[in-house]
């Protein structure tokens, strides 16, 4: 395939087909490179050189009911992971503060959870009001299914995204989730997006779907019209299900975050979960088609410091997107 013809059809407006996604992730080695600068054109043409750093909260951890197979934070599965109920808005704000310094332009609050309570809900909603008063922030909230009012309370405190993966294919999603089914999760982001939030929406990649597992979640993504893709790499955790699973390669992390860009050319596309382990030596490739990555660790595992990513980032030859008022 052409990979440059590719990526001017797209930046054109042209609709990547399945048959090309599919092209991309069925892409030789010795094809990467070309692919990763087709990619990068798609990038620098809707976003510039520009880095987005993102930071997340885990403010409830360890108390979800559901049986997602890789998470754990489930309560049914045997993790050795730090458990607390929900914080308190001054620990929220707190944190915002410190993902400020960090260098953030948006900060996550996140929960265990199958969905949030109205009083969890309330105390989201008077940290953001805070920390918007105090900090030029963009606010993400994760928090689980949404109930009637829920997006509505969150988007008129200032909460700019809500967050919720669909994680993998609607084939594949029984294979990794029983307590829940696919629809319910694209229903919440539904439900935020008719609220007025933006959609923060990803999966993961290694949880042993196929090639046409990961572009269906591509397609399905941009037919529910999110303007942020998370991509997440499986990164096994002791005491799930799932924590034999191998890892993906670097190559194969690189040819999804092609994929996701030719999907997605406008939405910011993250690089998230498991890319220091997953990448490694080649995490600042991932730069070429990915605009925004997670600094500082993730919900339950740690991950790169800020001062690495700056680095890796300035390497790279991108900068970093400001926080503005």
């Amino acid at each position: 395939m052409d990979w440059n013809a590719l990526a001017t059809r797209v930046i054109d407006g042209e609709v990547a087909t399945r048959d090309e996604l599919l092209a991309v992730m069925g892409s030789g080695d010795d094809e990467l490179l070309a692919v990763m600068n087709a990619a990068y054109l798609v990038r620098t043409h809707f976003h510039g050189k520009k880095v987005k750093v993102h930071v997340l909260q885990n403010a409830k951890s360890g108390m979800c009911p559901e049986d997602c197979s890789f998470c754990s934070q489930s309560v049914h599965h045997n993790s050795d992971i730090e458990r607390y109920k929900m914080q308190e808005v001054d620990e929220l704000v707190d944190a915002a503060k410190a993902a400020f310094e960090k260098g953030a332009v948006t900060y996550c609050m996140v929960t265990s959870t199958r969905g949030p309570t109205n009083r969890e809900v309330d105390v989201v909603a008077e940290a953001a009001r805070q920390i918007k008063e105090k900090y030029p922030l963009r606010l993400c909230a994760s928090l689980g299914l949404l109930k009637d009012g829920q997006a509505e309370r969150l988007k008129s405190s200032g909460v700019d995204r809500y967050n919720h993966n669909i994680e993998t294919s609607e084939r594949h999603f029984p294979n990794i989730v029983t307590t829940h089914q696919w629809a319910e999760r694209v229903a919440t982001v539904e439900r935020a997006k008719a609220a007025g939030l933006e959609a923060c929406c990803g999966g993961i990649m290694g949880m042993g779907e196929e090639d046409f597992d990961r572009v269906d979640l591509a397609i399905a993504l941009r037919d529910i019209g999110v303007e942020s893709v998370p991509v997440n790499f499986m990164d096994p955790r002791p005491g799930t299900p799932m924590g034999e699973s191998a890892r993906l390669t670097p190559n194969d992390c690189l040819r999804a975050l092609a994929m996701f860009r030719f999907a997605h050319p406008r939405a910011d596309v993250r690089i998230a979960g498991g890319r220091e382990v997953s990448l490694g030596a080649m995490q600042s490739l991932a730069l070429f088609a990915a605009n925004s990555l997670f600094t500082d660790g993730y919900l339950t595992t740690p991950g790169a410091t800020p001062s690495q990513d700056w680095l890796m980032i300035e390497q790279a030859g991108f900068v970093g997107a400001l926080a503005e008022w």
